[in-house]
């Protein structure tokens, strides 16, 4: 099972062929799917689809089986021709209203989510089994979304969409800014073919945790007072006793310490707060990425 789960995601990450890909899913029609930040499918593939390291992808494979898992790449509508609110009904957007997928539409505030920075940019990724002329649509849920409720059109806004992106080591991408938020949300994509009516949808859960700093307003001007100040106390002639920095948990000995700025491939490991990860995706660590809280990058060993 171990060598079944490394041979099928080094598939994705383009070392096989595509033909050979095809072969292990079962699947001639597999296109894509989000792989920055990870579409569920893509997520549930990299935990590996007999035994998924986490709840909710467990949950989506007891309600949908596994065959949805290894065609993670193929949430599709054949026939979808831009008709997409028309065909795929409220509740029902992550698996494209195909029976299939089904499991992937389950409302739960659990699935491993990847740190976007708030109203910042991010490098997306959409990994191109077989790659298409078409334009993508890139949504973000709306402030005051409820991840424990089922997903509605409603719940989304555009705020990207790309045609024809640069094609780069197997994979389309787009850089594009993110619109403030914080906590949970999730970014939804269509990827509409041009030189076909065939579509594919992605749902992708992402997690904000700051705002990048503005540009602070000019200082109030105040009039001047009409009467003298006090006076003021003198300063001491000590300087306060300094406080120092908390503690922190060295790294696993023998492990290198996870460092923001860091470029990561597949493979490397990493400690932090006294734990090992090892890395799912390769990436750039950006602050707010920390293995912890990116399941989708980093697997705790």
């Amino acid at each position: 099972m171990r060598r079944r789960r490394k041979a099928l995601i080094a598939t994705t990450l383009g070392v096989l062929p595509t033909a050979l890909a095809v072969g292990l899913t079962g699947s001639a029609t597999a296109h894509g799917s989000m792989q920055s930040p990870a579409s569920r499918t893509y997520t549930c593939f990299l935990e590996g689809a007999e035994t998924p390291d986490s709840a909710a992808c467990r949950a989506a494979v007891a309600t949908g089986g596994t065959q949805a898992v290894y065609d993670w790449h193929e949430v599709n509508i054949a026939n979808a021709a831009g008709n997409h609110r028309q065909l795929i009904p409220d509740g029902r957007l992550c698996s494209a209203n195909r029976d299939k997928y089904r499991g992937f539409d389950l409302a739960r505030a659990d699935w491993p989510a990847t740190a976007l920075p708030s109203g910042g940019t991010w490098n997306f990724a959409y990994r191109a089994t077989a790659p298409h002329r078409g334009t993508f649509t890139l949504y973000l849920t709306r402030t005051g979304y409820d991840p424990t409720r089922p997903l509605t059109w409603a719940d989304l806004e555009v705020f990207h969409t790309a045609t024809d992106p640069a094609l780069t080591d197997g994979s389309y991408r787009m850089t594009a800014r993110v619109p403030q938020r914080s906590g949970r949300h999730l970014v939804y994509s269509i990827w509409q073919r041009s030189d076909s009516p065939e579509a594919f949808y992605t749902c992708s859960d992402v997690t904000f945790g700051s705002t990048p700093p503005t540009t602070p307003p000019p200082p109030t001007t105040t009039a001047p007072p009409t009467t003298p100040p006090p006076p003021t106390t003198p300063p001491p002639t000590t300087a306060p006793p300094t406080t120092a920095p908390p503690p922190t948990t060295p790294p696993p000995t023998g492990v290198p310490a996870w460092r923001a700025g860091t470029a990561y491939a597949v493979g490397d490991q990493v400690g932090h707060a006294g734990r090992t990860y090892r890395c799912r995706q390769a990436h750039t660590a950006l602050v707010g990425w920390e293995p912890p809280t990116t399941p989708a990058l980093w697997l705790a060993g």
